[in-house]
């Protein structure tokens, strides 16, 4: 069976060990998998045999979490890891996050297309404002407002396309008989000044086999719709429910159709998460084998879940080991303030302990699948059928063995299902996505 349209899977790459941070001690993981270049080539490959149609690395110019105890956040370097895996790969996408805020547009420009070319056609740029202080303070600044981080976010984009175009299409002649490596006269400056960016150009890189890369943007509100619908090709979002999904995809539409663009030219990819194993029982085994990695997280890990079903838990007041009781069940109700509040007490009341509730990965910033491959392929076909978005960027909880497990186990069943291509329709990340060629832009446009 083949449905009328499939999904598209995107492999989010966190730093070498998987969407959980405590996953580098893992029986089988190598521990200094950050510093092993080889680690992200290996799983690259394994999702190109499963015909992902792209590598997503995100990305903020900070040290964000505690490694004492935990992993980083991200790669060493988004883009060296791409380009390590640009080399060792044919058909994948490359997509990797680099802030507006905090780098020049000429960089951004020239990084992306370089690693565009190198590629044949593969890369993505995922262009985002950057909000944290500390971020701001690596580079000697104060965080701007929202409004003039997102001004200065269409002002980069728009001089960014323009370099990409600023070498014509047809200008690398190559003519060694006639002694002409490139007509001049096809290769102009862009001379852009805006109130915040400003590029001379032009940019001395030809165009790849897709034009120039793909955009995608990531981040929600009115600002973040608006920068989406004006350039994004593809837009990652993190929505909990299918309902918060359908919303946020309808949205994302409307905006591109403000913007006088095709809706179906912008695709949405819903964040996901998940734990394999044969049985359930053994998926959530290898959750709690995580969690007990840092049993200090624990205690705040209880009280969240319970400010999530409107209840004062403690690892002092109740058993978390064992279910809870019928009258606190009764005082119960989901947040209103947190989308994953309705999981987390639809779990308790089906009579789980807190720990295996947790263990569920309530409380993660993705929707979490702990199960066997069966349940991971029906939530995400419950997902796509329902409109929810037009593809996923999964996050395997460890990386060493998640990712293997789900390109063997997982993609078949979509596969059979008619739900995910059986192989690479084209060669570049926007015959992958179904998004129309595109090459440079001319001018800034107020926004």
């Amino acid at each position: 069976m083949k449905t009328e349209k499939q999904m598209a899977l995107a492999l989010q790459m966190v730093s070498g060990y998987g969407g959980e941070f405590s996953a580098w001690r893992m029986p089988g993981t190598d521990p200094a998998a950050y510093t092993n270049t080889d680690s992200y080539v290996e799983r690259a490959k394994l999702a190109e045999k499963g015909k992902f149609q792209m590598i997503f690395i995100a990305d903020t110019p900070v040290l964000n979490n505690d490694l004492g105890l935990q992993t980083p956040s991200f790669p060493m370097d988004p883009m060296l890891a791409l380009m390590a895996v640009a080399r060792e790969t044919k058909r994948i996408g490359l997509v990797a996050t680099l802030s507006t805020t905090f780098n020049y547009p000429y960089n951004i420009a020239r990084q992306f297309k370089a690693l565009d070319v190198i590629s044949h056609g593969r890369a993505g740029w995922n262009a985002v404002t950057t909000s944290d202080p500390a971020a701001a303070a690596n580079f000697g600044a104060q965080v701007a407002s929202r409004k003039e981080r997102y001004d200065m976010a269409h002002e980069s984009i728009q001089i960014v396309q323009a370099l990409w175009g600023s070498w014509e299409q047809d200008a690398w002649t190559l003519d060694v008989e006639g002694g002409k490596f490139a007509d001049m006269d096809k290769i102009k400056p862009i001379n852009l000044q805006g109130q915040y960016y400003a590029s001379r150009g032009p940019l001395p890189i030809p165009p790849s086999e897709q034009g120039q890369p793909v955009i995608f943007q990531a981040g929600g509100g009115e600002k973040g719709l608006e920068l989406a619908g004006s350039y994004a090709s593809g837009v990652y979002a993190n929505p909990y429910d299918i309902e918060s999904a359908r919303l946020h995809r309808e949205m994302i539409r409307q905006s591109a159709v403000r913007y006088g663009r095709n809706p179906d030219d912008i695709k949405m990819y819903a964040g996901f998460m998940f734990s394999l194993a044969s049985t359930e029982e053994e998926a959530l085994e290898r959750r709690r084998q995580l969690m007990s990695f840092n049993p200090d997280e624990i205690p705040s890990r209880v009280s969240y879940l319970g400010s999530m079903v409107g209840l004062h838990l403690s690892v002092n007041s109740v058993d978390i080991d064992q279910p809870l009781a019928t009258d606190l069940l009764k005082r119960a109700y989901p947040s209103p303030q947190d989308p994953r509040s309705a999981i987390a007490l639809k779990l308790l009341k089906q009579g789980l302990s807190v720990r295996d509730v947790l263990a569920h990965g309530v409380i993660n910033y993705h929707p979490v699948v702990a199960g066997t491959a069966v349940q991971v392929a029906d939530f995400l076909e419950e997902w796509f059928l329902a409109g929810a978005c037009d593809g996923f960027s999964i996050v395997p909880d460890i990386a060493h063995d998640g990712v293997a497990d789900f390109v063997e186990q997982v993609v078949p069943i979509l596969q059979e299902r008619g739900l995910f291509h059986k192989e690479y329709e084209g060669e570049t990340l926007r015959e992958h996505m179904g998004v129309p060629y595109q090459y440079g832009r001319t001018g800034i446009e107020n926004q």
